[in-house]
């Protein structure tokens, strides 16, 4: 299986080592960027994304060490393979290394197939990373629909772009956002046959207060003093 082309970061402080690396990232089809120490380095990865670190331990101002403790840190970029460049000699560099989160190491002096294997297999479980939590977070999506379906604030178009995944978590979105429409279809008609309810209920009420006032003593003792009074009238026409 073909990799797909990646960022990679290198860190060197040797220009010549800085320039092989990047020849040999080059050669493999990536993009490459340069760094000639760890504070360059960190500045470079808060401002853009990289998908791969090559990283030398020995470098002034701030070495490898101090690089790796930082991304491992901090949770924007401690899911950024690192791979420490070190030479077979310094086999303590390289267990510390790995020992703080890297993922491998690269010899200073490396075979071509050795390093496009090291790259693609640190390429590769990044994609991998980057898929698992976007797949995370899309099931967070999901569950904060169906709470704001509760509290009646869930737009079904808010998840088209989940509905369109073509495994279980589309699956599950699409039958979601096809209850969610049904439930507010129902809860519209509910809503139309209460207000039509409360009509009628005022109507009821309506027509119980008129019956209550045409049946009470005063009412009648009215209706016998008007019909007392167009009696009188009568006779005054006659």
């Amino acid at each position: 299986m073909e990799t797909l082309p990646g960022r990679i970061l290198v860190v060197d402080d040797h220009k010549t080592n800085r320039l092989k690396m990047s020849f040999a990232v080059k050669k493999e089809g990536h993009e490459v960027e340069v760094a000639e120490n760890g504070v360059e380095a960190l500045e470079m990865l808060f401002s853009r994304p990289f998908d791969l670190v090559l990283l030398d331990i020995v470098m002034p101002v701030m070495d490898g060490y101090e690089v790796l403790e930082k991304m491992k840190g901090d949770s924007r970029l401690r899911d950024i393979p690192v791979l420490v460049i070190s030479s077979v000699q310094e086999m303590d560099s390289i267990v510390k290394g790995i020992q703080m989160g890297a993922e491998d190491y690269l010899p200073k002096t490396f075979d071509p197939i050795f390093f496009k294997a090291r790259l693609d297999t640190c390429l590769e479980k990044k994609r991998f990373r980057d898929r698992e939590v976007e797949y995370l977070r899309q099931v967070e999506r999901l569950t904060d629909a169906a709470a704001a379906l509760e509290n009646n604030s869930f737009d079904p178009d808010s998840l088209t772009d989940v509905a369109d995944r073509t495994d279980a978590l589309g699956q599950l979105t699409r039958v979601f956002q096809r209850m969610a429409r049904e439930f507010y279809v129902r809860e519209q008609r509910l809503k139309q046959q209460v207000a039509e309810l409360r009509i009628e209920v005022d109507k009821a009420k309506q027509t119980q207060q008129v019956k209550q006032i045409v049946g009470s003593d005063y009412f009648r003792q009215l209706r016998n003093q008007a019909e007392e009074l167009r009696e009188k009238l009568e006779n005054v026409d006659d």
